[in-house]
């Protein structure tokens, strides 16, 4: 098995934005030319394009990179209202295919009824433009996270690691779109995508990073957006440093799903109460960090068990492989990592250009010794130092700061116990929206709502606000519903 902390995660007042224009009009409206999508994206009805946009937005007339965009139509053009963007998340994630991949996941007839579905490939990612920081096979394997660090030792061998991987993004031949490919310049080639399909406004529907995203959109663009759903929801600051160190207090929060699961299937052998569960997890790590079993440390055991809390589905999966471990028996099959070479490299352009990180090793060793106490599921991991640490200095520009001015037109939408956007961050989000956001929480785990979840509560509350405009009156919690 190859090394991976994340495979889900390998799929967080006005904008201080004075040094970047918000709003560049030279795209034109209606000149989208609509046609076939490439064949491994290809879905019944999506048709897709590409548009020009800045490179850097200071100088709109200047160097132009490419958007890949995509549109899923509403049959009946006379009924429909608007066009809904969508983002799944990243950052680095493709989402060309997104309108497709939400249909099929249970899109309600609806939302399909009402908006033509639109998704894109952002800036550097995949039929745009790309970015590479020419990463190795190993490099791509070693994940989102760094190695789990026991000691200041670990965290300094760790530092060599990171850094080269600055310096080969530094270097690359995609080095010059270094400093524009950030999340304020995405949401900068979202208004052009707005623009060109002739939208005055324009509605959203963004998962995980894509919840960031579109509140930046939201923020520098109020006046044009109308219908917003963030769901899955990172902090105020983005993918930023909190929300790094934060991942291990979403294993924490979902942990005792799987620890319940476990317990009450005996047959797995991993213990009979969740207590006992939880145990489990810890000796296998740490007999894992002593003797690695068939190419899986510690690391990687602690990096399946997360990605797999994404989902009940998956906690079969967790259960198996722990027993293998457990009993020294053959591990179940595990399919191979695609290529995440352009995923990895666009991940780093957008966290390390978004915001500043710590950028002394003794900064993340303190941080690693700090969260390996508090949250020692994964938190030597997660603290741990990456390539941010040792990104170049060169900024274009601030981030962007999410507040509650503009229109009250943002409803959000959470899972209590979600591993990869915690409900710490969604809070301080709504906390930052103020009076423009409505907030709904399920009672349930794991990553995603909607359309994916099966809280009928929340789902019928996202739908009634994409066809009618209505939101809860107030900040709505949804009881757990059982499993079906």
């Amino acid at each position: 098995m190859r090394r991976s902390l994340s495979l889900a995660l390998a799929t967080t007042t006005m904008a201080a934005v004075t040094a970047v224009p918000a709003v560049s009009s030279a795209a034109t409206p209606d000149t989208v030319r609509w046609g076939p999508c490439p064949q491994d994206v290809a879905a019944p009805r999506l048709e897709c394009s590409t548009l020009q946009v800045p490179l850097d937005y200071r100088d709109p007339d200047g160097r132009q990179i490419e958007i890949a965009i995509s549109r899923l139509a509403v049959e009946k053009p006379s009924q429909r209202r608007d066009v809904l963007l969508t983002d799944p998340g990243g950052p680095g994630g493709a989402g060309l295919d997104y309108p497709a991949v939400l249909a099929r996941s249970g899109l309600p007839r609806k939302v399909l009824d009402s908006y033509d579905v639109v998704g894109f490939d952002p800036r550097g990612v995949g039929r745009s433009t790309p970015v590479t920081c020419d990463l190795t096979s190993e490099q791509q394997a070693r994940g989102n996270f760094a190695p789990y660090a026991h000691t200041d030792a670990d965290v300094a061998r760790e530092a060599g690691n990171a850094r080269t991987i600055a310096e080969q993004c530094a270097t690359s031949r995609t080095a010059w779109m270094l400093p524009h490919t950030t999340t304020a310049n995405t949401a900068r080639d979202m208004d052009r995508i707005r623009a060109a399909l002739g939208a005055p406004k324009m509605s959203y529907l963004g998962h995980s990073y894509g919840t960031y995203l579109g509140a930046v959109y939201t923020t520098m663009f109020p006046k044009r957006s109308d219908r917003v759903v963030l769901d899955s929801n990172l902090g105020p600051g983005g993918y930023d440093v909190t929300a790094m160190r934060r991942f291990a207090r979403g294993m924490d929060d979902r942990f005792p799903d799987f620890a319940t699961f476990a317990a009450a299937r005996p047959e797995y052998g991993l213990g009979t109460t969740p207590r006992q569960v939880t145990a489990k997890f810890f000796d296998l790590a740490e007999r894992l960090d002593a003797k690695p079993v068939r190419g899986i440390d510690g690391t990687l055991f602690r990096g399946f068990t997360f990605d797999r809390l994404y989902s009940d589905a998956l906690m079969p999966q967790i259960a198996e492989f722990w027993q293998a471990l457990d009993t020294d028996k053959p591990l179940p099959p595990v399919p191979p990592l695609p290529d995440m070479e352009n995923l990895m490299s666009a991940r780093f352009h957008v966290i390390c250009g978004d915001t500043r990180w710590p950028d002394t090793v003794r900064e993340y060793q303190r941080n690693v010794a700090v969260d390996r106490v508090a949250h020692p599921m994964l938190g030597g991991s997660t603290a741990g130092i990456g390539p941010c640490a040792f990104w170049p200095d060169k900024r274009v520009e601030p981030p962007v700061r999410v507040g509650d001015r503009g229109p009250s037109n943002v409803l959000m939408v959470q899972n209590e116990r979600d591993p990869g956007t915690p409900l710490a961050g969604a809070k301080e989000l709504r906390r930052a929206f103020g009076k423009r956001a409505t907030m709904v929480t399920a009672d349930q785990g794991g990553h995603g709502v909607y359309p994916f979840g099966r809280n009928t509560c929340a789902n019928d509350a996202v739908t009634a606000f994409l066809t009618g405009g209505q939101r809860p009156a107030r900040d709505l919690a949804c009881a757990a519903e059982p499993n079906e």
